[in-house]
């Protein structure tokens, strides 16, 4: 698979509740199978394995990279911290992370780890079209917002808006960036002062949170040079930059998202 050459634009959570029963070995099933017929037929604990496999095949994580911790990755997968236990314990299982004892210890990817043994993954490769069509209506959505927030946004609002781009450049793990990226995009939204927006904003959000993928954190950090910008064309009252800053933030996602990086 291809490795990891691109910018991340933001974190994105979200994914099925429920239940899991044990994750079944054997032959990748195909991609008409009922069970990888698009991601809302996997468990929790499937959508967590296939990310986090996911990653590391395409190289977003890196051998010997340490995950954050369970309730870190509980919040920015959208799942329970029991269904993320279960998972790592499973892909160490697999031989895609591994687990270390002592003072650098903790819950890291293998430094030659398996590739490819997720089947649940395969129901993620078939979605590039369903991907695709979110991303551009988010990008539809974003210049809408930004451009309408640059007019009514208040000083306070600005104000929260800059205290969260400055937690994502001191975040310690792509978990806890993703926390920040959220509110940060939703707030935005908050700012047009239309609740209308804000919900339909929110629904292509949890749509495409569940496709979210970890991503290498200076990746991230890179990303939030655009946030920045986008709070500076805010108080400028620069509808037309604001709304060109949304739109290219969004649109890296068709390149730097998983769909386009599996080529």
């Amino acid at each position: 698979m291809s490795s990891f050459n691109g910018r991340y634009i933001e974190g994105m959570t979200g994914t099925p509740n429920g239940s899991a029963p044990a994750h079944p070995e054997g032959t990748v099933l195909a991609l008409n199978s009922p069970k990888l017929n698009g991601i809302r037929r996997l468990t929790a604990l499937d959508t967590v394995r296939a990310r986090i496999a996911m990653a590391v095949d395409l190289g977003l994580l890196s051998p010997g990279e340490r995950l954050p911790q369970t309730d870190a990755i509980a919040e920015a997968l959208g799942v329970g911290e029991i269904t993320v236990r279960r998972a790592l314990s499973s892909l160490c299982t697999d031989g895609v992370l591994e687990r270390r004892r002592g003072r650098n210890g903790g819950t890291l990817v293998a430094e030659q780890p398996t590739r490819g043994v997720v089947d649940a993954a395969e129901a993620y490769h078939g979605q590039t079209a369903e991907v695709h069509r979110l991303i551009d209506e988010r990008t539809v959505l974003e210049c809408g917002i930004a451009h309408l927030a640059t007019g009514a946004a208040s000083p306070a609002a600005l104000d929260e808006l800059d205290l969260l781009v400055v937690a994502m450049d001191r975040a310690e793990s792509w978990a806890e960036f993703h926390s920040c990226d959220e509110r940060f995009h939703l707030a935005v939204a908050h700012a047009t002062g239309l609740d209308a927006s804000v919900q339909t904003y929110g629904t292509v959000l949890r749509r495409l949170y569940a496709y979210y993928l970890p991503y290498p954190l200076a990746a991230l950090r890179e990303s939030n040079d655009e946030h920045r910008a986008l709070v500076a064309a805010l108080r400028a009252g620069d509808a037309a930059r604001a709304a060109d800053i949304a739109r290219r933030h969004v649109e890296t996602l068709h390149r730097t998202m998983f769909v386009g990086l599996m080529h």
